[in-house]
């Protein structure tokens, strides 16, 4: 007596029904997870401005006083020139390097602070410029 082994496999509608619901499920996530990137791009900024502000904080502990606009950020790496003097500064720096706003363009720093702060530290967001509406809006000292 031989046995047979039968093999079934899916029919066309059962495999119809399980590209619908793949199709109905990816309608439903991909808008999710596609507005992700932005959001954690503007995370990300906000991070930095946290660091940086950390940064500044520590150099005017050290200098009495935080960089000058004209000194801008880069004091917080190298060395600055000019006024105000930095005599403590520390010789290791405040920062490794600066960083860039996760849209590429460079932290924007402006002394005296137009925004309530001491100073106003700043990326101009998705856009690269001034105003702005949702993630073209500016991410700032200000918002924490």
């Amino acid at each position: 007596m031989q046995t047979q082994n039968k093999q079934r496999g899916f029919t066309l509608i059962e495999i119809m029904v399980v590209v619908v619901i793949l199709g109905v499920l990816a309608a439903l996530v991909v808008p999710q997870i596609m507005s992700r990137p932005d959001q954690a791009k503007a995370a990300a900024a906000q991070s930095d401005i946290k660091a940086i502000a950390m940064a500044l904080d520590i150099y005017k502990l050290d200098n009495h006083q935080y960089p000058s606009s004209q000194q801008g950020l880069e004091a917080l790496v190298s060395k600055p020139s000019g006024n105000p003097p930095a005599r403590n500064w520390n010789p290791d720096g405040y920062l490794k390097r600066l960083p860039i706003d996760p849209w590429g363009n460079a932290y924007q720093y402006r002394l005296p602070g137009t925004r309530g702060s001491g100073y106003d530290l700043f990326s101009f967001g998705a856009d690269g410029k001034l105003g702005g509406d949702g993630l073209n809006a500016e991410i700032g000292n200000w918002d924490r």
